[in-house]
């Protein structure tokens, strides 16, 4: 079910007042909610219910035991085999393909036959996400960060359909104690719901998905045939569609959260306006980046060695993984394992200018922004490129057809990815400054305005709505 559809918005309507209804009893809430977002899953493929059910089981069954444990040998050993059963469900269903291919290809390389063979498992939507925030659940048990909750609540927590198929990552910490706490409708910040809304609705419908079909996927998916320049403004397309696209969603899903009275962590905080690459992923997709640091690169041994090629290792490892868990494809892993050697990079760079370090200037600030902005773009070359020949293809490309014609290089998609760089920079009152004239409308006013935001968008946006991309991962 897509956020952006008459579907959801139908769904939408039913739920969210007897959601409201039935919160005053917790104990009819909850299960009110769990069915809702069951049933907002099972729209996609109801069979994957029972895989979104079984991972609920196995995960609390393991946190709670190894909250109980007594030896830490024990509680070692559940959280392995809690760990085990998550990555194995991912493996499964998200790289078995991509392991069979690649192995069958290092086995003809020496003449040996693979046994197995490559099955096109359909990949179950969010399976990455859940399956992350449930390893969250029991590395945060196993920690003594957290103490396990009920299984109903945990379902819910693992479940709940704003966040489920697409993040943002939230912590058992950050939305487990919400199901408990006394809400007031009254006291909900609409007015900041309803512009994350509109304007996540905006960046998908309009900006991503006129992008998408007006030059991304053309030029990507025949760079040969196309000049420089229209590869050039495809990648700065693809740049400004994958961020509309992916915080556009994550907008929609915060706005629908604070809708049903329930806070979510902020996932976008303008990402092409950083000054270097650790910048960028303080910024870009933040609930997976501070899960990839907390779970990954700090049980690694984080920059607590003490031989910092140690620090270097942690670092390229992590992003490693961060590309893997993005796709199951060598393109993904190069895309980390770039972000991964630039974050070593700046960390060499930093190490040796030291004290000697000049306070930034606003045109250093500026540079800064420009080559950090073109490394993403070109890093991100190959993370939507099918194949390594397809994104060799658009690199050569930006150098060998300068001065051809370029039909696909419109005023529109100009216009498009200004508008996508350019808020960026916006000074963060503005957006504060329309919600509190928002808010000061009349009830009639807001819904006048947020009616005419939605046909607006609706009849800006391209026929029909693309699936969000992240949905792939």
């Amino acid at each position: 079910m897509l956020f952006p559809t008459a579907t959801f918005a139908l769904f939408f309507l039913i739920v969210l007042p007897l959601s409201w209804l039935t919160m005053p009893w917790p104990h009819r809430w909850r299960p009110f909610i769990l069915v809702a977002s069951y049933v907002f899953y099972a729209w996609w493929d109801w069979r994957f219910v029972f895989l979104l059910a079984g991972c609920t089981l196995w995960n609390q069954v393991l946190a709670v035991r190894i909250w109980r444990a007594g030896a830490q040998s024990q509680k070692r050993a559940l959280l392995v085999l809690a760990l085990a059963g998550n990555l194995a469900v991912l493996g499964y269903f998200k790289y078995y393909d991509f392991f069979v291919t690649s192995g069958s290809s290092v086995a003809s390389l020496v003449g040996v036959e693979m046994p197995l063979e490559v099955k096109s498992i359909v990949l179950p939507v969010g399976i990455s996400f859940y399956t992350f925030m449930a390893i969250s659940y029991v590395v945060d048990a196993y920690r003594g960060a957290f103490e396990p909750t009920t299984l109903e609540r945990f379902a819910v927590y693992l479940s709940f359909f704003p966040h489920l198929v697409a993040g943002p990552i939230v912590r058992p910490s950050e939305l487990i104690p919400q199901f408990d706490r006394p809400r007031d409708p009254r006291r909900v910040d609409t007015s900041r719901a309803f512009y994350l809304i509109a304007t996540g609705l905006f960046k998908k419908v309009v900006i991503a998905n006129y992008l998408a079909s007006s030059i991304v996927d053309e030029v990507f998916a025949a760079p040969g045939q196309h000049s420089s320049l229209e590869i050039l403004i495809a990648v700065y397309a693809y740049a400004v569609q994958i961020y509309a696209d992916f915080s556009g969603y994550t907008d929609i899903a915060i706005g629908i959260a604070l809708l049903l009275g329930f806070s979510f962590p902020q996932n976008f905080d303008s990402p092409y306006a950083a000054t270097s690459v650790q910048d960028f992923w303080r910024r870009w997709h933040m609930t997976l980046s501070r899960w990839l640091r907390d779970y990954v690169y700090i049980p690694l041994g984080g920059n607590r060695g003490r031989r910092p090629i140690l620090t270097y290792r942690n670092l390229l490892l992590t992003m490693l993984i961060g590309g893997l868990w993005h796709g199951a494809a060598w393109t993904f892993v190069v895309w980390g394992g770039l972000h991964g050697a630039a974050l070593v990079g700046e960390r060499l760079w930093g190490e040796r200018r030291g004290a000697s370090a000049r306070a930034p200037t606003g045109w250093t600030r500026w540079r800064a922004r420009i080559l950090t902005f073109h490394f993403v773009c070109l890093a991100w070359i190959f993370f939507r490129s099918d194949s390594f020949g397809s994104a060799w293809e658009m690199l050569g490309g930006l150098f060998t057809g300068w001065g051809e014609a370029s039909p696909l290089v419109t005023s529109g998609v100009l216009l498009a990815i200004a508008v996508g760089i350019g808020s960026q920079y916006l000074p963060a009152r503005i957006p504060r400054l329309v919600m509190a004239r928002f808010s000061r409308l009349p009830v009639l006013g807001q819904a006048t305005v947020l009616a005419l935001a939605l046909m607006l968008t609706s009849a800006m946006g391209p026929e029909g709505v693309a699936p969000f991309i992240y949905f792939q991962f």
